[in-house]
Order: structure tokens, then sequence, then C-alpha cells
């Protein structure tokens, strides 16, 4: 559980960094250069993915509270809204017009939904977590950027191409998901 926490820890710690230290990150860029500093926070990013891996498939799967019948159910949809929401800052949609952090919105609603249809320790700490850091990191760059301005509404075609591309790697990971991380979701439900 340690390499877990630890995960989550690191994960978060270097995300906050642009929220709570914008200068610590331009000194870094001018000492550094702009490749090397993405070079270190790409490497920095891969240690924490692995140690959540990692922690994850060694952590002890002690059961803290029994998930509720439906919860499977609402993880279904809520972690398919979290996909289509963490793929919204990259194409031009509405939904950035609808919420001002869609992929930090994502995160909250995949780790909800996560937490909806897993009752173990390990769950609580991964999906507990980095909901947590996402609800923390919204905040931080509210407060950091100041007032919200709305993009330009675009094209009602270009959501549905984002909800379609979104549900088909949605459904990529829902029937590889044990590949990569053990465990299917396609028990939740049953």
């Amino acid at each position: 559980m340690t390499k877990l926490a630890l995960g989550v820890l690191l994960w978060s710690a270097v995300h906050f960094v642009p929220a709570l230290a914008a200068d610590f990150r331009k000194s870094m860029v001018d000492r550094l250069g702009e490749y090397p500093w993405k070079g270190l926070f790409t490497v920095v990013m891969a240690v924490a993915i692995y140690l959540l891996i990692s922690g994850w498939k060694s952590a002890s799967t002690v059961e803290v509270f029994m998930p509720p019948a439906w919860g499977g159910h609402a993880a279904y949809v809520l972690v398919l809204l979290g996909f289509i929401l963490f793929l919204a800052p990259y194409p031009a949609n509405n939904f950035k017009r609808l919420l001002r952090h869609p992929q930090l919105t994502g995160v909250c609603l995949w780790g909800i939904g996560h937490l909806a249809a897993n009752g173990e320790a390990r769950s609580i700490v991964l999906f507990g977590g980095l909901t947590l850091w996402a609800v923390i990191e919204a905040l931080l760059l509210n407060r950091r950027d100041g007032e919200w301005h709305k993009p330009e509404k675009v094209s009602h075609t270009r959501d549905l191409a984002l909800v379609l591309f979104s549900s088909l790697v949605y459904m990529a990971f829902i029937y590889t998901h044990h590949l990569i991380f053990g465990g299917s979701p396609l028990t939740w439900s049953q």
C-alpha cells in the first residue's frame, strides 16, 4: 500500500507545481531549457504511474465497505462520462463552455465511479486520492487564473464526434483493463 500512496502523492505534488509555484517552473525552464524540463516532468510522471500501477497490484484487498448493488452500473456511466470530459480539453467542443476544468471533472467522475464499484482500501487510496487531487487542483487553478472566460460556441457535431471517439476509447479500456491493471470492470454489475 506504501507504493500506491507514494504514487498518488508524487502524481499530486508534480501536478500542483504549475498551480502553486509557477515561478519555480519558469526558473527550471530558464535553467534547464523547455525540452529538458518537459523530459524531467515526463520521467517523474512515469515513475508516479509505475508506483500507481505496481502499488495497486501489490496492495492487499482489504474490504473497507461493501459497494452498493447499483455501484457497478453507476461506475459504467460515471467512468464513461469521465472519459468524455477527460478528452474534452483537446478538440473544440461545447463541454468546455459548461465546465471550466472538464479534464479534472472527468478525473473526479472516474474516481467516484470506481469507488461506487470497489470498497477495498487500495481503491480508497487510489481513486479517493486522485479524486481529492483533482478537486484541489481545480480550486488552485481557479485561484491562480482568476476570472473564467468561456470559449466560443462551436457546432454540436464536434460534441458528437468527441462523445463517439471517447466512447470507443472507453470500450477499448473496458475490454483491455484486466491486461493493464488487473481486474475486469465487466464483473462490476454481476
